[in-house]
Order: C-alpha cells, then structure tokens, then sequence
C-alpha cells in the first residue's frame, strides 16, 4: 500500500501506514453455502459449522462452494446459535473482508493516526450521532468545522471498479439525502466507501442494482457532500485503510450494463 513519508530531524524519512484493526484468531474453513441472509454453513476442521454473515449484501461473487474463508469464533459459553461470525473469504488470490461492521473502526483508526488522504486534519469527536431520525457514524472536527460522517461498507468489484450497493439501501439512500441537506445549508459532511479489498482502481455508486442511491449521490455531491472512497490492506490478522481511489459518479446506467 502506499505509505505516507514524513521528515525527520535527519533529513530521512520514515514511512508511516494506518494502524490496522486486528481480527483476533481466525480459524481457517471451507465454505459450503449460504442458509439465509444472515447465515451460512462452513467446513472447520472438517465439520460443518453454522456461523453468522456480518453482512446484508448479496456477497454472489464470494460466497462460492470451496472457497477458503476464515471465521472469528464465538465466545466460549456465549448464547449463540452459531459457531462464530463469517469474517474472511478468499477470492481472486486475495482476502476480502466481508465482515461490515469493522468498517468504522477502520476509518476511525487511520484518521487517528492522520492518515486518510483527503481528509487532512479531520480527528474524530464522537461515534453514532443521532440526526432527526437517522443515526450517522462519525462526528468529526477540524478547528472549529464540524462534519457529519457516514461510512459504507464495499465488498463488490468487477474488472478492477469497486461498486456500492450489491443490494438496493433504502437507509444509504435516506443518508444520502439527509448529508446533503445538510451540505446545501452550508454544514460539513462527508461519506467514506471502505472498499475491504485492496484490488479496485475506483469507486462507482451501482446505478444497477439501486438507481435511487446513485442519483442520491450525484444530488449530495453537487450540494457539497465529500464522497471519498479508500481500498483496504487486508491479511488474516487485520485490515487497515490502504489507499485512495476516486469516485466516479457518471449518470444513470442503462439496464443490463453491470450484472
């Protein structure tokens, strides 16, 4: 990944990386199929296991019988149906976390660490803050600015574009409209695609699979609403922010352009 450099009072200097967010002991498994939405089946040292899917996207193109997948046990003694939570599958010689609810954490980690390009000097202030009747991911401060920040979580990508959603969102919808309400009256706000795989080149909103988020985009963007998407660093013992990719938001697709 690339890495920022800073001086030193040698005059060399020394690369810095964003921290990564650990995983804990993943144990390794095979996947076998998906139950529902929520539940999958997984080979684990030759067992089949039930564990629970982090994740409310379709996950087509990971989700396949055979692929090498690594699951965070659940706790010993925990009042679970399942065994663990999907965390990692493996998919074109490379892991992708397809566990969404590390994806603030990840942000949250590199803007402490002052490493998330394109959005210098932004720390973060507070987690979930509630707005008329949505609940946005991060208040975050510069001097004395305030920004409202939501982060998305992307596992999809074709041919080197990341796309978000693999699912229609009603709520990334609603979030898109509201932040850019809120830009329009001259607020701060800013929504982060984490891409928890490193091999995509751009972001791109999926006009396909939700038409009413994609022109919600193009709508936040013209008003002010920073779209920022970053890839992702991702090894069985963490995934940490990687590098910045643009978003190119384009206008709406024509049916059939994207599966």
């Amino acid at each position: 990944m690339p890495a920022l450099e800073y001086p030193t009072p040698r005059g060399k200097s020394r690369l810095v990386e964003a921290p990564p967010v650990p995983f804990g002991g993943l144990l390794p498994g095979r996947f076998l199929g998906r139950r529902n939405r929520f539940a999958a089946t997984v080979a684990i040292g030759g067992v089949s296991r039930l564990v629970h899917v982090p994740n409310s996207g379709r996950l087509r193109e990971l989700l396949r019988p055979g692929a090498a997948v690594r699951v965070r046990p659940a706790p010993p003694g925990a009042a679970r149906r399942t065994a663990g939570d999907l965390c990692l599958v493996r998919h074109a010689g490379t892991w992708v976390c397809v566990d969404n609810r590390v994806a603030v954490a990840v942000v949250a980690a590199a803007l402490g660490a002052g490493w998330v390009p394109g959005l210098s000097g932004w720390r973060v202030l507070r987690r979930e803050v509630r707005v008329g009747r949505h609940r946005f991911d991060l208040l975050l401060g510069r001097d004395r600015r305030r920004a409202l920040c939501e982060v998305k979580s992307v596992t999809l990508v074709e041919a080197g574009v990341a796309r978000f959603p693999d699912a229609p969102t009603a709520r990334g919808t609603a979030h898109m409209k509201t932040l850019g309400a809120r830009a329009r009256r001259g607020g701060a706000a800013v929504v982060c695609f984490l891409i928890q795989r490193p091999d995509a080149a751009a972001l791109v909103p999926h006009a396909v699979h939700d038409p009413a988020f994609a022109a919600a985009c193009r709508t936040a963007a013209s008003g002010g609403v920073l779209l920022r998407a970053y890839t992702c660093r991702v090894t069985p013992g963490g995934i940490a922010l990687a590098r910045r990719v643009p978003v190119r938001l384009g206008g709406p697709a024509r049916p059939g352009s994207h599966s």
